[in-house]
């Protein structure tokens, strides 16, 4: 008896390159993450940094090398004339649209808001929101071809 014999064996390769739309997805997801976990920072009162590596070029010696850097998070929410919190999903530099004219969602508080955050997280991972997500991407790369 063989050590494979209790595996489930398959002929399944993986996929040399993601559908657009699938990158894209996961890349709001990401971004939606982070908005989650800084929402928690701000009700715990903890900070939250993401980092990033940066390639620096010395001036002495010219050569190149890599440093992390906190990487800057820009809050998505904010206060309305009520006092509610209110919040817009952003992709790239444009504000999604949720539902016909509607683009924030308002909430009563910081814990509420993680709440729609996570909600609208799932919304983007099972695909609800494909077609915004395209319209943004296809302005953001009309604006590169300029």
């Amino acid at each position: 008896m063989s050590a494979l014999d209790g595996l489930r064996l398959t002929a399944a390769k993986k996929p040399t390159h993601i559908p657009a739309i699938v990158f894209r997805r996961n890349k709001l997801s990401n971004k939606l993450w982070e908005q989650i976990q800084l929402a928690k920072s701000h009700i715990d009162g903890t900070p939250f940094i993401v980092t990033k590596f940066r390639t620096i070029k010395d001036k002495e010696t010219g050569l190149r090398r890599q440093v992390e850097i906190p990487k800057r998070i820009r809050e998505w929410w904010f206060k309305n004339d009520a006092g509610k919190v209110c919040v817009s999903v952003r992709y790239g530099t444009k504000v999604i649209e949720l539902a016909k004219g509607k683009h924030s969602v308002e909430v009563e508080n910081a814990e509420a808001l993680v709440k729609a955050l996570e909600i609208i997280k799932t919304a983007v991972e099972a695909g609800e929101l494909d077609a915004q997500i395209e319209t943004a991407s296809g302005v953001l790369k009309a604006a590169f071809k300029k």
